[in-house]
């Protein structure tokens, strides 16, 4: 009798233990040694980062549906998200409209060129702010942040005038010229990054260049700027896509011969039915909105085929440029 009762005894410790230790690997499991490492924490993680990438992916594909629909699927309200009928009209339609390849290129010259130039000008002017002793180096900076806060509507007029003087006009030298002289598309936000950059870096690397001889311009083009690698990525990543997508400064400056996409996109409606021009916001044409669908879609296409080749170092040179603090 007293041996059953110890086996008894004995049993219900060893299922006690037991299922202890089973309910201690479970809530490991779910909840993880730390807060950020359990099953539970990722499922939700993953969830709200699918719900993200969602909201961020949702207008391509509504694009990218709506350029493939036919009329017939267009005008059906049952139609959602997958055409009954897949046609390419639309975006050959897109392509003629906006003389994609003339288009592309004006956009690519004028993105590649001026983002190249404004890396090395911001960068160079970063590195004098940052390390160099330059006067009035405080103003400078003030005046740098001062220009990132004028809107450019207010001396868009008295650019024309000397853009127009100068004989500038429709050529790429309205938006070259001001990438050379630190005053580009958004510049002083890139020269802060440069400038926050080039803090960051110890002094003994200046310090040994400068016992072995180094100069100013030595040091910067050999040592620091390949260390600035991450920072001109993402510099000019962030000007390519600027570049690429403006519309108000060409609007003023370029003309029909020299057009970037963007502008093309906005007077597509009228190079598809020039007989309704000016009539934009009264006539509403099912086909039309399918074509600049299309056009939507194939413009923004290269810089995402950019980025997803350039992410990694873009993300990682988020990090190190300082962008975050």
């Amino acid at each position: 009798m007293n041996t059953r009762l110890w086996f008894e005894k004995f049993g219900s410790q060893v299922r006690g233990v037991f299922w202890s230790r089973t309910a201690q690997r479970i809530k490991v499991v779910l909840l993880g040694r730390s807060i950020s490492d359990g099953l539970l924490a990722k499922l939700i993680l993953y969830l709200l980062l699918s719900i993200v990438a969602y909201l961020y992916v949702q207008p391509i594909l509504y694009m990218i549906s709506t350029a493939l629909k036919p009329l017939s699927d267009l005008l059906d309200p049952t139609v959602k998200w997958i055409p009954r009928v897949v046609t390419w009209e639309n975006v050959t339609t897109a392509i003629k409209g906006l003389k994609y390849p003339e288009a592309l290129r004006n956009t690519a010259l004028i993105a590649i060129s001026c983002s190249i130039v404004q890396v090395l000008i911001c960068a160079m002017t970063g590195y004098a702010l940052a390390k160099l002793t330059v006067p009035f180096k405080g103003l400078i900076t003030a005046l740098v942040i001062m220009t990132f806060l004028i809107p450019p509507q207010i001396i868009i007029i008295p650019l024309y005038v000397i853009y127009s003087k100068l004989s500038l006009l429709n050529t790429i030298f309205v938006f070259l010229i001001p990438a050379i002289f630190g005053q580009g598309l958004k510049s002083a936000l890139f020269i802060l990054i440069f400038r926050q950059f080039f803090k960051s870096q110890p002094l003994s690397l200046e310090e040994a260049a400068k016992l072995d001889g180094a100069s100013t311009a030595r040091l910067f083009f050999g040592i620091m700027l390949p260390l600035a690698r991450s920072a001109c990525l993402v510099v000019f990543l962030f000007s390519f896509i600027w570049y690429w997508n403006m519309y108000y400064e060409p609007s003023w400056f370029l003309s029909d011969n020299f057009t970037p996409l963007s502008i093309r996109l906005d007077r597509l409606e009228d190079v598809l039915n020039p007989s309704l021009l000016g009539q934009r916001n009264t006539i509403d044409n099912p086909a039309t909105e399918s074509s600049k669908m299309a056009a939507a879609f194939m413009i923004i296409l290269p810089p995402i085929v950019v980025f997803m080749f350039l992410q990694r170092w873009f993300v990682s040179g988020i990090e190190r440029t300082g962008i975050v603090e």
